[in-house]
């Protein structure tokens, strides 16, 4: 019997689907692995084979004069760690990942989200870059921290600019607490941030998806914590998608390029402000509390990028 082109090539697709999670080496923890085998889960629903990896498979190279991957006969790569090499020689190789180097780059450091979405004129929290020290014995500069003082007021937020979950946030509430956390975190980049006080030990988590908000959940501290994220203890109840909030979540989405994230927003005198977007946010909470499938609406929208949405 012979087939049409337009049936061979059909087949073709369905034959090639395949797919692959990389995840961070050293990743163990059940809230960590929930999110690729969901992923998993729903990609092979759709006829997609997919397979969970460690990144320490050396998944990409380079090799001499060129870029190389050891990635064979996959469609695409769901990218679920913040390596910013990987994900741009496996790019540079010509491999779709979810999400782009680019995205994940410009979330993982905190003050690069702030410069992005400022720029796109995004509402975010008034922050200050600390200046980088490169010398252990260097002493903190007084007179900077005056104009932290003058220009935040306290208390003051310090955040590292690298972290998830809540880790690496820290409040100042005097003097003495700030001078101890620029010299803590002297080393390291970090960012000093203006408190909302109307948003403490409390905000908005959004889960969004190809550019749209698809669900949201307020966040609320059971504490005296000003951080309300759920790992640290926080508890979770479904939100209203309305017109602002759809409208900010996907400007932040386009301006980013991202596929997915989460996007913490905080509460303002003025509206909603941006805290933090995170490009590969932890969906169990939200999907337990307002019962929306984000695994499935993801698999599906890569699902669609990729293959036009057929099984």
């Amino acid at each position: 019997m012979r087939i049409s082109r337009r049936q061979s090539r059909r087949l073709f697709l369905k034959k090639m689907k395949k797919a692959i999670i990389l995840v961070n080496a050293y990743t163990q923890s059940d809230t960590e692995l929930h999110q690729p085998n969901r992923l998993k889960e729903e990609l092979q629903l759709l006829g997609i084979q997919t397979e969970i990896c460690r990144n320490d498979f050396f998944p990409a190279y380079v090799a001499g004069d060129c870029l190389a991957t050891r990635l064979e006969d996959v469609d695409f790569c769901v990218y679920l760690d913040k390596d910013p090499y990987y994900s741009q020689i496996l790019e540079g190789c010509g491999v779709r990942l979810f999400n782009c180097a680019r995205a994940v780059f410009d979330c993982d450091d905190k003050m690069q989200t702030n410069i992005r979405l400022a720029a796109a004129g995004i509402p975010v929290v008034k922050t200050f870059s600390s200046p980088l020290c490169y010398t252990q014995t260097s002493a903190v500069n007084e007179g900077a921290l005056d104009v932290l003082e003058r220009e935040l007021s306290y208390p003051i937020v310090v955040k590292e600019c690298f972290g998830s979950l809540g880790k690496g946030v820290y409040l100042a509430e005097n003097r003495e607490q700030l001078s101890a956390y620029a010299e803590k975190f002297k080393l390291k980049p970090h960012v000093y941030q203006q408190f909302i006080a109307e948003s403490a030990g409390v905000d908005v988590r959004v889960i969004a998806i190809g550019g749209e908000a698809l669900v949201a959940m307020k966040r609320s501290s059971k504490t005296s914590d000003f951080r309300s994220n759920i790992e640290l203890g926080g508890r979770g109840e479904s939100y209203p998608l309305d017109d602002e909030i759809r409208a900010l979540c996907g400007k932040i989405s386009r301006t980013l390029s991202l596929d997915y994230c989460g996007i913490d927003l905080l509460f303002t005198k003025d509206g909603y402000a941006v805290c933090e977007v995170n490009s590969n946010a932890f969906f169990g909470g939200i999907e337990k509390i307002t019962g929306v499938n984000v695994a499935k609406a993801y698999a599906e929208y890569i699902n669609q990028t990729i293959y036009g949405g057929g099984k």
